[in-house]
């Protein structure tokens, strides 16, 4: 089985400026998930969609035998443009029987968590029960609309909150699905996905400033704790 990961990359970022090869504790942000991709070896061809290849070779980033960049065609360049259309672009042009896709600002994706989601997905697959998977972060908590009305419990019949319904939040950390299933929905998660939890402290995603400040921070824990 030909695994093939997905790596989009663009130049601009719009609430952080330039974020994907600003330093980030040592080395370009961009640099620590494509170390753990590189560090999986099930994984035998990392494909980074982009419009920086001269900022990508400025980092010393090429081409090689396994790391392969694609100049992204201007139609799917922009802040605006659906992630999908850009994957779609990938996957109509790469040959694989699994795609896995992540993003730059997941600095701390392990290679073990990487090594269980594909082996949850290829089980998922063999017993027909998945065509996809993608992760998330388990919530119970008290949630309200805008308008203070309660969403998913009773204010005067205050339950634990360990009671209370599990809720699953997408984390956009990774993403494993097959051409066919991508084509089925016109998007990376498809009709019968796995919800697959990871550890929390590896979904950190970073979106804005204050993200990139609390990642920093945990970076110098994880570091302290090694």
């Amino acid at each position: 089985m030909k695994i093939v990961a997905l790596l989009p990359m663009k130049a601009n970022s719009e609430r952080v400026k330039g974020k994907n090869f600003r330093d980030f504790c040592g080395k370009p942000l961009f640099r620590w998930i494509l170390d753990t991709l590189l560090a999986v070896e099930e994984i035998d061809q990392i494909v980074i969609n982009t419009d920086a290849r001269d900022i990508l070779a400025a980092n010393g980033l090429v081409d090689t035998d396994r790391v392969v960049i694609r100049d992204r065609k201007p139609e799917i360049c922009g802040d605006f443009v659906s992630m999908n259309k850009v994957l779609a672009d990938d996957v109509s042009n790469i040959d694989a029987d699994m795609f896995l896709m992540t993003h730059t600002t997941n600095p701390f994706l392990s290679p073990d968590t990487i090594r269980k989601s594909i082996q949850a997905y290829k089980t998922g697959v063999e017993n027909g029960t998945a065509d996809s998977l993608f992760t998330v972060d388990k919530i119970q908590t008290r949630f309200y609309k805008q308008d203070g009305i309660p969403v998913n419990h009773d204010p005067k019949n205050l339950l634990r909150t360990q009671d209370l319904e599990a809720w699953f939040e997408e984390n956009s950390n990774l993403y494993i699905f097959s051409r066919e299933s991508f084509i089925s929905t016109d998007a990376r998660i498809g009709n019968k996905p796995i919800l697959f939890e990871g550890p929390r402290i590896e979904s950190v995603d970073i979106d804005d400033q204050a993200d990139w400040d609390f990642a920093v921070i945990t970076a110098n824990f994880l570091e302290q704790t090694k």
